[in-house]
């Protein structure tokens, strides 16, 4: 399953490197699909993982006095903003590198080449996204401690719904059942919205409720 993981996020490390160096500077400034990010912040972030040791990250923390989320911005602004080219390159330099993040492991690099892959591009319109087979990986993925701890989404947020994917055989969970995409359940399971209008089914309230309360 690691040798798994880590051959299909050393191909999505490429995919981001190939759709970054197509984009335009308006295209790089857009929203993402990460709240309050930049297109070009999120490959900044994707950059950062392989680029910035856990040690000096951990160092980052601290002159922040621990605010992960607010140290995960500023970094990935900060390393976003170099030149495109620079970023390509590290993209495809460190694309084979095995990362496995404390308590989070080879779960945490594989899910975000997915789920980042797609910030990107379908706010900008572009197809550019892993394989099919990838998206079954991350919806496993996601219903584990792992997911949790890297923060792709809360505790109970997929508890009483089953999931379904309606463009492959897969399928989890007990409950309400919640059916589209395979990429829009991702989504939408790592709380972009925009997933939810793909969706349907008797478990879409609840999901919806939880992913985007008011909405």
């Amino acid at each position: 399953m690691t040798d798994d993981l880590a051959r299909r996020t050393v191909a999505n490390r490429r995919r981001v490197a190939d759709l970054v160096e197509r984009l335009d500077e308006a295209q790089l400034a857009s929203p993402s699909l990460c709240a309050g990010w930049s297109c070009r912040d999120v490959v900044g972030h994707l950059v950062m993982a392989v680029d910035l040791s856990v040690p000096r990250f951990l160092l980052e923390v601290l002159r922040d006095r621990g605010r992960v989320a607010r140290t995960s911005t500023r970094v990935a602004q900060q390393v976003g903003a170099r030149p495109v080219p620079d970023l390509v390159h590290a993209l495809r330099e460190h694309a084979g590198d095995r990362l496995s993040p404390p308590g989070v492991g080879p779960t945490g690099p594989f899910v975000d080449s997915c789920i980042h892959l797609r910030d990107i591009a379908l706010p900008l319109d572009l197809d550019d996204g892993p394989p099919l087979e990838d998206w079954a990986r991350v919806l496993d993925l996601l219903r584990t401690p792992q997911a949790r701890a890297a923060g792709f989404l809360p505790r109970g947020r997929l508890d009483g719904l089953r999931l379904r994917a309606t463009d492959q055989g897969w399928s989890a969970g007990t409950g309400a059942e919640v059916a589209g995409t395979s990429e829009a359940l991702a989504l939408a399971a790592t709380g972009r919205a925009v997933g939810l209008a793909e969706l349907e089914g008797p478990g879409l309230p609840l999901l919806r409720q939880r992913v985007a309360p008011g909405g």
